[in-house]
């Protein structure tokens, strides 16, 4: 059975606002959802923050419909930058695990695009929808995130009541597609309110406006959202790998060393 997923539900500070579009959300049958809280590096006034509690916002998170489970709740955290030193300035106060299960980075400029491509810590590459895109989507740093696994997010809620934002929303997801040709994708709603929601399948429908296909489409909401998560989790965990490799004792190596010897004693005779 396929799982739907929307992964970007803007974290806003009216508690009961929130509880509406997630158990909306539920409704549409949504199997997960992620809240996202915006770090917006422009705005000079705002700081990095914990993760919202998901504990004290649902105690009992409404079950999804069509479904005998509750809906998940995951944590998110994105980046509207313009500059590598901005993503520098999360690592510096959490220099080890970030405490999100999902982080994302919405670039300015070409070069921090670039670089988020091909040598960030992150999972997802967030495509803006409310203006003209300041940069030139290129194969190079495409086909090199998606080497690595990270995924580039479209999102439609911008596009829905505006026909400017909507244009530019259709035109930078075309950009995309051009190049990735719909590997890697997943559409959110990026909403702030329950309105704002579309179910699974319309927002399947509303992909092939980009230019995906039916089947791409399809995954955009569903599984390639699930690698999302995945590879959150992944980055979460090799951080740890890290710092518990374990050291070779002399023993150890003296015995590692021992076949090497008689290998070469073997072949020169």
């Amino acid at each position: 059975m396929v799982c739907f997923a929307d992964l970007n539900i803007i974290n806003i500070n009216d508690k009961k606002r929130l509880q509406t579009i997630i158990e909306t959300a539920a409704h549409l049958g949504y199997s997960t959802v992620a809240i996202n809280h915006v770090l917006d590096f422009q705005r000079k006034e705002q700081g990095i923050a914990n993760p919202i509690s998901v504990a004290e916002l649902f105690p009992s998170p409404p079950i999804v419909q069509g479904k005998s489970k509750p809906i998940k709740i995951m944590t998110r955290l994105t980046l509207i930058a313009s500059d590598v030193s901005h993503y520098n300035q999360l690592r510096t106060a959490y220099p080890q695990n970030l405490p999100y299960d999902i982080i994302a980075v919405e670039p300015k400029t070409e070069k921090l695009f670039h670089v988020a491509c091909m040598t960030l810590d992150i999972d997802l590459i967030c495509i803006q929808g409310t203006s003209k895109l300041p940069f030139r989507i290129t194969r190079p740093p495409v086909n090199g995130a998606i080497a690595r696994g990270i995924y580039f997010e479209l999102t439609y809620f911008p596009a829905i009541n505006d026909f400017t934002l909507r244009r530019y929303t259709i035109s930078n997801g075309i950009c995309l597609m051009n190049v990735c040709k719909g590997k890697n994708v997943i559409v959110s709603s990026a909403t702030e309110e329950f309105l704002g929601l579309r179910g699974p399948y319309d927002i399947s429908n509303f992909g092939i406006l980009f230019g995906l296909s039916e089947d791409d489409a399809k995954a955009a909401v569903s599984t390639n959202c699930r690698a999302v998560i995945l590879h959150g989790a992944t980055r979460k965990t090799a951080l740890g790998v890290i710092h518990t490799t374990r050291k070779v004792t002399a023993s150890e190596g003296e015995d590692e060393g021992r076949p090497r010897k008689k290998t070469k004693t073997e072949h020169n005779g």
